[in-house]
């Protein structure tokens, strides 16, 4: 069942059923809303005492409560200055070194930073014996991205890409997963040198926002498209730890990189499969 279900992936029209998806997602069906929020709250077993909007007949679109705000405090800051923090509710898929340019995926699988960034030479470059950390965020999870550490946006990349599921079974048999899948990197410059946002799609994901471009996906493509930001002066975009600084309309992944020598450990906990919260010690800067 498990290949069959791996296989179909293969040939369903992904990104026509993500679209249509994110069409329905959008539209505002009143009733017919409301009752699918109720299910999918049901179904997930999500816990609505910590949204803002604790009650589902409060959202007027399904992605409107996808992306639902949490009450303040909810997720309470680690504010200790020599660590960063996790960026998202989530599961970590895997973290580690990065080890001659590759990325550990599942057993038997690993994919090269230079694909994840696009094939920017240059970029891949900057996170060479570096460190990585994919998170999965699963249908019931919190849905915004926040920055792990204080960060100044120098670039941000759309690679157009496949839109295959990005659960642990596909992780675990789809080669090269996260390299492959369409997806929006932002690298940020910060006090440990350059760490990459990378926030990758997945089937009916409908839509990839950063809070400085709005809707970056949709409309796909198939051209690699850069955008370079000042790091000085009145128009740099400069995000505080913890901020946040994209959303999910529906489940998808996040894939961060590290330089050589930023990171000194991850914190207690932080290993394949440990279920992380926005805001928890992520890991340790290097003094």
């Amino acid at each position: 069942m498990d290949k069959l279900k791996v296989a179909l992936q293969y040939v369903m029209p992904k990104h026509l059923l993500s679209r249509l998806v994110g069409k329905l997602a959008a539209a505002e069906a009143g009733a017919l809303t409301t009752n699918v929020i109720k299910w999918f709250i049901k179904q997930y077993k999500i816990d609505m005492s910590e949204a803002a909007q604790s009650e589902p007949k409060a959202y007027k679109t399904f992605n409107d409560f996808f992306t639902r705000e949490l009450k303040a405090g909810v997720r309470p800051l680690c504010d200790d200055e020599e660590m960063i923090v996790h960026p998202v509710d989530g599961a970590v898929s895997q973290c580690g070194p990065i080890e001659e340019g590759r990325i550990f995926q599942a057993k038997g699988h690993h994919f090269t930073s230079l694909a994840l960034l696009g094939n920017q030479e240059d970029d891949a470059k900057r996170f060479a014996g570096g460190d990585f950390a994919t998170i999965y965020l699963a249908p019931k999870d919190y849905h915004r991205i926040h920055m792990p550490i204080k960060g100044t946006l120098s670039k941000m990349t759309y690679v157009p890409g496949e839109l295959f599921s990005v659960n642990p079974l596909t992780a675990q048999n789809v080669p090269g997963l996260f390299a492959r899948n369409e997806r929006v990197v932002a690298i940020f410059e910060t006090e440990i040198g350059p760490m990459a946002m990378v926030l990758v799609g997945a089937t009916i994901v409908a839509s990839i926002e950063t809070v400085w471009a709005g809707t970056v996906t949709p409309p796909t493509g198939k051209q690699v498209f850069t955008w370079d930001y000042p790091t000085e002066g009145p128009e740099a975009i400069t995000l505080e730890k913890g901020a946040e600084m994209g959303r999910f309309k529906l489940g998808s992944t996040v894939v961060m990189l590290f330089a050589e020598n930023a990171l000194e450990a991850f914190a207690d906990g932080v290993t394949p499969e440990a279920v992380t919260r926005m805001g928890r010690p992520f890991a340790k800067i290097r003094d």
